[in-house]
């Protein structure tokens, strides 16, 4: 489904697998509120002259609820974005104030700058944040998080992969620069990952090893 415009408030909310909607334009708040499946794309209009990193492309409490499917947002998102998401996973090239707040699954990634207390309350998932200016540990809520460096070949191949669906299906710049860079971009980013989060999946490997 291809729209051109604006969206109003909970685009793509309870989207179930199978079905793809991207709009030419931007969108209110909630988009895939509740979602379980498909993929929701929003960008701006290709004959926007503007700088699409700079601006919001969607509004506040995007993907609140989410447990399944995937997102990507070439542009800035409002506050609150991925709350209490738990499986979805999205791309979206910087965030408003309380950014994954109550995650418990999935993966997020941002490829610019977060908003205060960031990860406040999230106890599961992963985050990956571009911060090649050191700005994410003053926004950061540490209360249940770690910072990783983007280090093991997995978290580099997952990474990697989920910028390349971005560039793929938004013609982000961004992304697109990245990944031209690769080597030494990478090294910009930082992992979120909550520590009994982390302590689960070391469990779940060394089991799966012993077998």
């Amino acid at each position: 489904i291809n729209f051109e415009g604006s969206a109003g408030q909970s685009l793509g909310a309870f989207l179930s697998g199978g079905i793809s909607i991207q709009v030419e334009g931007d969108a209110n708040d909630y988009v895939g509120k509740g979602m379980s499946g498909g993929r929701i794309v929003v960008r701006p209009p290709r004959t926007a002259s503007f700088a699409a990193e700079e601006n919001i492309i969607i509004g506040n409490v995007a993907l609140y609820g989410a447990t399944e499917g995937e997102a990507y947002f070439r542009g800035v998102a409002a506050e609150r974005f991925a709350v209490r998401n738990s499986g979805a996973v999205a791309v979206v090239e910087g965030v408003g104030d309380h950014g994954c707040e109550y995650m418990t699954g999935g993966r997020v990634v941002v490829l610019g700058p977060t908003g205060r207390n960031f990860a406040a309350g999230m106890s599961g998932g992963i985050a990956y944040i571009y911060d090649p200016n050191d700005q994410l540990l003053k926004n950061l809520n540490l209360e249940l998080v770690e910072i990783d460096p983007v280090s093991s070949q997995d978290d580099r191949d997952e990474l990697h992969g989920l910028i390349e669906n971005h560039a793929k299906h938004t013609e982000s710049t961004v992304a697109t620069e990245i990944l031209e860079n690769w080597d030494s971009e990478v090294k910009a980013f930082k992992k979120i990952i909550p520590g009994l989060y982390r302590k689960i999946l070391e469990q779940k490997l060394a089991e799966s090893l012993e077998q």
